[in-house]
């Protein structure tokens, strides 16, 4: 099970209990859910959860990865071991660099400690398919499979999917019991679920929850529209199922938010919708295929919204295009807007990927978009996405000791801006064909501060003027005169985004 931990302090509250106390005493007290659907009596549910653990658990499986050992090298070894205290001392001092080249030429290969991971996973078909996580058997030599009447199968196919963190493997056996795919699209926020897998490796085990967030993004993989739950996940659940109450899988339990490895209230399955899309391809071709647009894009805030003129949650803003892209290809431009592709309505970013990655390759779609105020539509043709995408850069200082500082403009903004030479965006990190000013320094507390605007960045537009020079800078400041924010379209190693700085 991956864990995510971090400094955010995450609030819980264990509620279920409560809301079945409540129901006991309401007839004491004034009946406020007229409106609430009817609570469904605490046994019934129960008969419930009873009935859809019963006709699941044939369908799930135990799984535990071996990484066979490998021979390394004893050369460049030293005598205590890696990461000794004493390794300073052996590679510094000339007293004892002879014995440490004696040592480390007659040094023996030594074994790698043998690897070995646990998770979960159901089957799909019963000719012996079983969905799981890619990150469960990523990698592994030996993928064991423990079905739940104890019977064990060594898996003879094992395909991967990494962005998705989706795999598909495949085990020869008699006598399988597949499990349904739900529709992971019509679970709701407060829908109950139930999680089944192999925690700690300790035998299977069934959790129950609620649907508590959609459309999740924490971070853990490329392709990420994770539905959040707090039906208790733990470590060997990954790969496991998460069930509506009609006993329908609709997500693969993958990760966990967690400050101690262990269960915390927040878990994340991929929903079953793309998981089975992702699986389709891996079955049919072995990999999976994505259309790709081009297009670097940011949601539409609130601030934005006001700056664009459009509802919050609607669309997408395009912040930068690739060259030989479809998006390039079509002609859209950065500021545009993405409102719909092939008939379906964007709401986001994370929407529109989802949207356009299960498009045909090769195939021509209509986008529309609101460019300047004006609804234009524009013919897509889709690309495959490319096998790798370059990396974002660490920001790198601004000056060079030595460098003598160029000349900066102070402005309303509270920013010091100064030219984007080509020496200094080399010496900053960014490609030749980088254009704008570069933000040499951020007034504290101000409301470029406030906007996320930091030493190194970019400015690349002002409102609707495109910046290249400090002249073309200043007359953006102008055009902006009067108003109360000014737009600005900026760029870090992470790519490009549109900021509104209030004045």
């Amino acid at each position: 099970m991956k864990a995510l931990t971090g400094n955010r302090n995450w609030m819980f509250a264990i509620i279920a209990s409560a809301c079945l106390v409540g129901a006991a005493v309401g007839v004491a007290q004034k009946d406020t859910s007229t409106d609430l659907p009817t609570a469904v009596n605490a046994y019934e549910l129960s008969n419930v959860f009873r009935e859809v653990s019963r006709r699941a658990m044939p369908a799930i499986v135990s799984i535990e990865t071996i990484s066979k050992t490998s021979q390394v090298s004893g050369q460049n070894a030293l005598p205590f071991g890696d990461n000794s205290p004493f390794q300073d001392l052996f590679e510094s001092d000339p007293r004892f660099k002879d014995m440490l080249k004696q040592f480390q030429n007659q040094a023996q290969p030594r074994q790698a400690p043998r690897r070995m991971g646990t998770g979960s996973g159901f089957i799909i078909n019963k000719s012996g398919l079983i969905m799981t996580n890619s990150h469960v058997v990523n990698g592994a030599d030996v993928v064991k499979v423990t079905l739940n009447d104890g019977r064990e199968f060594t898996a003879d196919d094992i395909r991967t999917d990494p962005r998705s963190d989706v795999a598909v493997i495949h085990i020869d056996a008699p006598d399988l019991q597949a499990i349904p795919l739900g529709d992971s699209s019509k679970m709701e926020i407060g829908d109950w679920v139930l999680a089944i897998g192999n925690p700690f490796g300790i035998g299977m085990s069934v959790t129950n929850g609620i649907i508590s967030a959609k459309s999740r993004g924490p971070g853990i993989n490329d392709r990420e529209d994770y539905l959040q739950t707090d039906a208790a996940i733990n470590p060997g659940n990954s790969g496991g199922p998460l069930l509506n109450l009609r006993g329908e899988v609709i997500g693969i339990n993958t990760a966990i938010s967690s400050r101690s490895g262990g269960y915390d209230g927040v878990g994340f399955a991929v929903p079953v919708n793309m998981a089975r899309w992702v699986s389709g391809q891996l079955i049919d071709n072995g990999k999976v295929e994505r259309a790709f647009l081009g297009v670097g894009i940011q949601p539409i805030s609130n601030e934005l919204s006001k700056s664009f003129d459009i509802k919050v949650g609607q669309g997408a803003i395009v912040t930068q295009v690739m060259e030989d892209s479809p998006a390039a290809d079509a002609d859209l431009r950065t500021g545009d807007i993405i409102l719909k592709l092939a008939g379906k309505e964007v709401s986001g970013p994370r929407n529109l990927q989802g949207i356009v990655e299960q498009l045909v390759v090769g195939k021509t779609y209509v986008m529309e978009i609101l460019r300047d105020g004006k609804h234009v539509n524009k013919d897509l043709t889709m690309k495959a996405m490319p096998n790798s995408f370059s990396v974002a850069k660490d920001e790198k200082p601004l000056e060079g000791p030595g460098k003598e500082k160029p000349k900066t403009s102070v402005n309303e903004l509270k920013l010091e801006v100064q030219p984007l030479t080509e020496e200094l965006a080399n010496q900053l990190g960014y490609s030749d064909d980088v254009t704008g000013v570069v933000i040499t320094s951020v007034e504290p507390g101000s409301a470029a501060e406030e906007a996320g605007l930091t030493k190194g960045m970019i400015i690349e537009k002002i409102g609707t003027t495109e910046v290249s020079t400090m002249d073309q800078f200043n007359q953006g400041l102008k055009e902006a005169k009067g108003k109360d924010s000014v737009l600005l379209l900026v760029r870090n190693h992470s790519g490009a985004r549109f900021v509104v700085v209030q004045k």
